[in-house]
């Protein structure tokens, strides 16, 4: 891959090409929380939203639901997944979250992770809105999406960590404190059951240690090292990491549509 080439692409694609495979703000300790939290049994029809690789999807589809549905934008990510992901009732649509060609009421269960974020507030509640059409009344929706603390940042602040971060993940990345997040759920009609928080470590090493595994990590750290531009890219993404880390968390939510 070409120096132009990576400088250019986000940043979790490239931690996914450099092996890992947990991208996720809060970790794998914080989506395994979601996941007990949701509840998810054999009777469930669950949708995934922006599954991405697939990492929790496989947590997902180990407590056999009665059907699975992953709404993924991305062509080469939904190829990806139509390989791994068969079966009967099993399904990876090629599709924009906000729009699902989905019937209303037909789903018990969705979740998202770290893709709202990526969103300014309008698509964010596009989002969820659709989420709520497509849950029957009673179901669940459980985000994990990166976040602001404290409660009360100041807008400075906010404005420093959105534009420094979407500087360096090439994203626009728009996170927000746990009392906007559950305010953006509460105004599409959703009842908030549980939330969670962890800290945003995704790039220390004794995160990736707990996500990846021991030797995961020794194969990811040594494709960064021995590609000079991309662990420039990586490095820049960690120091700004670093330097908001007192501003910035991990949000999971729960909530129940009425």
């Amino acid at each position: 891959m070409s120096n132009q080439y990576i400088d250019t692409r986000q940043g979790h694609w490239l931690l996914s090409k450099m092996g890992k495979k947990v991208l996720r703000p809060g970790g794998k300790e914080l989506t395994l929380k979601l996941l007990e939290g949701m509840e998810i049994s054999g009777k469930d029809d669950v949708v995934e939203f922006a599954p991405g690789i697939g990492f929790t999807a496989f947590k997902v589809l180990a407590k056999n639901p009665r059907s699975y549905t992953g709404i993924e934008l991305n062509k080469e990510a939904a190829a990806g997944l139509k390989r791994e992901i068969k079966g009967l009732n099993r399904q990876i649509i090629v599709a924009n979250a906000a729009a699902t060609p989905l019937p209303s009421s037909s789903v018990d269960k969705v979740y998202g992770e770290a893709m709202l974020t990526m969103h300014v507030d309008k698509r964010k509640s596009e989002i969820i809105r659709e989420a709520a059409r497509i849950l029957r009344p009673g179901g669940y929706y459980g985000i994990h999406e990166l976040g602001l603390t404290p409660d009360d940042i100041s807008e400075e602040n906010k404005d420093l960590v959105q534009r420094d971060l979407s500087t360096c993940i090439k994203v626009n990345a728009r996170p927000l404190t746990k009392s906007e997040w559950s305010q953006l759920l509460q105004n599409e009609g959703f009842e908030i059951i549980n939330i969670y928080t962890n800290s945003m470590l995704l790039l220390e090493t004794r995160r990736i240690i707990d996500d990846e595994g021991f030797f995961r990590t020794l194969k990811i750290s040594y494709n960064i090292l021995r590609d000079t531009s991309a662990r420039k890219r990586i490095n820049e993404m960690k120091c700004v990491f670093k330097k908001y880390k007192n501003l910035m968390n991990a949000v999971a939510i729960i909530a129940r549509k009425k």
